[in-house]
C-alpha cells in the first residue's frame, strides 16, 4: 500500500520498515506540495538580496564559498556536472538500506526546509516505486557529510531534470544515510536479540539450569527495566516448572549473568530505536531554509553540521558490543554443555551412538567471536582530515558504523545457530523436549542440521540455519 507524506510526522520508524524493507512506494501530499512550492519561491527571492548569503546558491561550493554569484551564474552554477563527487566504491549497502535512504531523503523536503521544487521531490518519490537504485558502495564514504554516498544515488536525476538553484544540494547534503543506517540497524537489533533469547533460554533448558536464576524476585532486587525485560522474557521462554528435576548446584557464571548481558544489549537496542525514530524526523539540511513563521533569529537561511549524526554512530557501536557479549556467552554455553563434568549431562552429548561429534563447533564459535571483538572497538572521529583541504576538515564515520554492527549481526547470527544445534542434542540425548516457546527454534534447528553422523560437513547445514535465522530477522511483518 502507497505511503502518503504529509509531514515529518509520517517519518516513523513503523513507516521506514514498510518502506525500506517492505517495498512500498511514496507519494507525496497536496499540502504538503503546496508547502514545498512556497518555500521554493521564498528561497529565491532570498537569493537576490544582497545582504543575504546563502552557501551554494547565492555563493559557490566548498573552498569557493567566498565567491558571490548573481543570478546568471547561479543557473549555471546549479547546472554544472558533479559526477566527480561519486567518488567511492566497494561493496554496495543492500537494497532495503539505499531505499531507506531515499525514504529519509523526503524529511528535509516534505516541510520546505530545503527549499527543493514539488517536482524534484516528485522525482526521489519515484524512486521508491520498485526500480532497482544505483549501487551506494559502504566503503570509502570519508567525506566531511554524505556526498559521496547520496551523489551515487541521485546524480542521475540531473541527466532527467534541469537542475535549479540548490536543488543538487538538497539532493546531496544532510544526513539521511545516518538516519537509514541507525533506522536498519535498530530494526534488526530487535528481533536479532529476541531470537537470541530463544536459543538461549533452549540452551539453559538443555543444561538443566535451576529456574533461580531467572527469578522474578531479581526484577527488583536487580532495579533495571532492561534487565526485568530480560528475565520476563526466559522465564516466559522456558516455561514455568518444564523440563523436571534441576541441576543440584548452580549453572556456570555464562549462564548466570545471561539475563544482565541480555538486559545490556536490549537496553542498546532500545537507545538505537530512540535515536532512529529523532534522526528519521530531524531537518540536517545545509543551508536550511527557516520559513518565516517558524523563524527566531535574524537568519532566514542558516548553514548547519546537522549532516553529522555521531549518535547513530555512538548507538551503532553500542550494539556491536552488546552483540559480542553475547556471542562470548554463546561460546561459553557452546562448550559447557559438552563438558560432563561442568554439565551433568552425557560426555559429547551422545556422540558415537548414531550422532555428529559437535565438539569442533566451540571452535568456529571462537572464530566468529574473535572477528567481533576487532569490530568492537570504538568508531570515533576520524584523525585525519576529509580530504585535507578546505573546508571540509572532519569526516563523517557513520558508514564505517554501520558496516560494523551489520558485519557484527551476520556473525552473531552465525554464533546463534551454532550454539543451537548443540543444546537441541542435549535435549534430545537425555528425552527431554523442548519448551512449548521454543519449539519452533527447535524444529528449525532439526530441518536444517539433521545430525545424521559425521558424514556430511556441518558447516554448511550451520550456514542455512543462520541464513533461517537471518530470513526471519529481516522479514517486513511486524
Amino acid at each position: 500500500m502507497t505511503v502518503t507524506l504529509n509531514s515529518r510526522a509520517d517519518f516513523t520508524l513503523e513507516t521506514y520498515k514498510r518502506v525500506a524493507w517492505g517495498g512500498a512506494p511514496v507519494q507525496i501530499a497536496p499540502a504538503a506540495r503546496e508547502k514545498m512550492k512556497a518555500a521554493r519561491a521564498y528561497l529565491m527571492r532570498l537569493a537576490e538580496r544582497p545582504e543575504i548569503t546563502i552557501y551554494g546558491v547565492n555563493t559557490g561550493y566548498g573552498h569557493h564559498a567566498k565567491c558571490r554569484l548573481d543570478a546568471e551564474a547561479r543557473q549555471k552554477h546549479a547546472e554544472q556536472p558533479t559526477f566527480h563527487r561519486a567518488a567511492s566504491w566497494g561493496d554496495a549497502v543492500p537494497e532495503r538500506v539505499a531505499r531507506g535512504i531515499v525514504f529519509a531523503r523526503l524529511t528535509n523536503f516534505i516541510e520546505g526546509h530545503a527549499a527543493a521544487s514539488p517536482a524534484l521531490a516528485d522525482a526521489v518519490a519515484s524512486m521508491l516505486d520498485g526500480a532497482p537504485l544505483p549501487p551506494v558502495p559502504a566503503r570509502g564514504q570519508g567525506g566531511a557529510g554524505e556526498i559521496l554516498s547520496l551523489s551515487h544515488l541521485f546524480l542521475r536525476l540531473s541527466e532527467k531534470h534541469r537542475m535549479q538553484p540548490k536543488d543538487m544540494l538538497s539532493l546531496v547534503n544532510g544526513s539521511p544515510a545516518a538516519s537509514a543506517l541507525i533506522a536498519d540497524a535498530s530494526l534488526a537489533a530487535r528481533p536479532r536479540l529476541t531470537l537470541s533469547a530463544e536459543v538461549f533460554a533452549l540452551a539453559a533448558e538443555a543444561f538443566k539450569s535451576p529456574h533461580g536464576h531467572f527469578a522474578a524476585e531479581l526484577q527488583g532486587y536487580w532495579n533495571n527495566p532492561y534487565d526485568t525485560e530480560a528475565l520476563s522474557l526466559l522465564r516466559a521462554l522456558m516455561g514455568p516448572g518444564h523440563g523436571g528435576p534441576r541441576r543440584p548446584y548452580q549453572a556456570p557464571v555464562s549462564l548466570r549473568i545471561l539475563p544482565r548481558v541480555l538486559g545490556e544489549a536490549l537496553r542498546a537496542a532500545s537507545l538505537a530505536e530512540d535515536i532512529a525514530r529523532h534522526s528519521l524526523m530531524a531537518i540536517t539540511d545545509n543551508p536550511v531554509v527557516i520559513p518565516e513563521d517558524e523563524q527566531v533569529g535574524a537568519d532566514p537561511v542558516i548553514s548547519t553540521g546537522g549532516y553529522h549524526n555521531i549518535q547513530a554512530v555512538s548507538a551503532m557501536d553500542a550494539l556491536v558490543a552488546a552483540y559480542t557479549n553475547l556471542v562470548v556467552l554463546a561460546g561459553r554455553i557452546a562448550a559447557k554443555l559438552q563438558d560432563t563434568s561442568a554439565s551433568l549431562l552425557p560426555p559429547f552429548l551422545g556422540y558415537g551412538e548414531g550422532r555428529s561429534y559437535l565438539g569442533c563447533l566451540p571452535m568456529a564459535l571462537v572464530g566468529y567471536e574473535e572477528e567481533m571483538r576487532m569490530l568492537a572497538q570504538p568508531t570515533l572521529l576520524p584523525g585525519s582530515e576529509s580530504g585535507g583541504f578546505g573546508q571540509d576538515d572532519i569526516a563523517s564515520p557513520v558508514f564505517l558504523a554501520w558496516s560494523k554492527v551489520d558485519r557484527a549481526g551476520q556473525l552473531f547470527d552465525q554464533a546463534l545457530a551454532t550454539l543451537a544445534p548443540i543444546a537441541v542434542r542435549a535435549l534430545d540425548v537425555t528425552g527431554r523436549p523442548a519448551p512449548e516457546a521454543v519449539l519452533a527454534i527447535a524444529e528449525l534447528v532439526a530441518k536444517h542440521f539433521p545430525d545424521k553422523g559425521d558424514n556430511v560437513p556441518m558447516g554448511e547445514d550451520i550456514a542455512r540455519l543462520a541464513e533461517a535465522f537471518r530470513t526471519r530477522i529481516y522479514s517486513a511483518q511486524p
